[in-house]
């Protein structure tokens, strides 16, 4: 069981070079991946004169956070695991897969990513405002927060699914950057129109400090994490925890 397999870590971990080295990874995974995700949004929004929500502009999004959590998972997945995301961090670390010491130095790495990633986007772009995520008209706190717990529980189990799950070796954790990023833009078309789709702590974070915006901003927390806690327990009940068979190696029915 998870709860089980829970570990604290060692304090001296804090000033280990491995985790600091794993901490900068996601740093920078972070800050590659909410610039380009939150740029596309800017962009999109000055080339349409603030018509970022259009159908459109929901494809533009999707598609640019999906093609760049592809990139950032895939560059710190042999130093960090490529987590990029603070909930992301949150389920691993209830199934045992990350210590609490080292969790703690990813959410604050993913978190300066994230400011610093808007704050270069800010300067870049001459002042162009950085939105903060919002709920759009009509959905309430709670129907937003069902939406970040349904859409992060589908991307945290994925991570489970393809990159933590010991038996996922080969040709499941080679796409698994790739099936990651795919459930992200596929989630923003989902959900995007509702709540912004964030499923991810840290990209909120980032441009609610820029633009000093914290309206419903719990949200983005309670959700993603509470939607990370379920995946992780899920899988790690259900098809870690048991190992009722073994797989059968592909000659037995390639």
């Amino acid at each position: 069981m998870p709860i089980s397999s829970i570990a604290i870590g060692n304090p001296a971990e804090f000033g280990s070079v491995d985790a600091l080295r794993a901490a900068l990874a996601e740093f920078i995974s972070t800050l590659i991946f909410v610039f380009a995700g939150s740029g596309s949004g800017a962009a999109f929004s000055k080339l349409t004169d603030d018509a970022s929500t259009t159908p459109a502009g929901l494809v533009a999004a999707a598609l640019a956070h999906g093609f760049a959590l592809f990139v950032a998972v895939a560059i710190a997945a042999n130093i960090s695991g490529g987590h990029v995301n603070p909930a992301v961090t949150f389920g691993a670390f209830l199934g045992g897969n990350i210590t609490l010491v080292r969790s703690v130095l990813y959410w604050i790495a993913q978190l300066l990513g994230s400011v610093v990633a808007c704050l270069l986007l800010e300067f870049a772009t001459g002042g162009l405002t950085i939105a903060a995520f919002s709920l759009s008209t009509g959905v309430g706190v709670w129907n937003a927060v069902v939406f970040e717990i349904v859409m992060t529980f589908g991307l945290v189990y994925t991570v489970y699914a393809t990159a933590l799950d010991k038996r996922s070796a080969g040709n499941i954790g080679i796409i698994a950057p790739i099936a990651i990023g795919f459930i992200v833009g596929a989630n923003i078309l989902a959900g995007g129109a509702f709540d912004g789709a964030s499923m991810n702590p840290a990209v909120s974070f980032g441009p609610a400090v820029v633009s000093w915006s914290w309206d419903n901003h719990w949200v983005y927390w309670l959700g993603p994490f509470l939607g990370a806690a379920i995946a992780a327990l899920v899988y790690d009940w259900i098809f870690i925890s048991p190992a009722t068979h073994e797989p059968l190696p592909t000659t037995e029915y390639a």
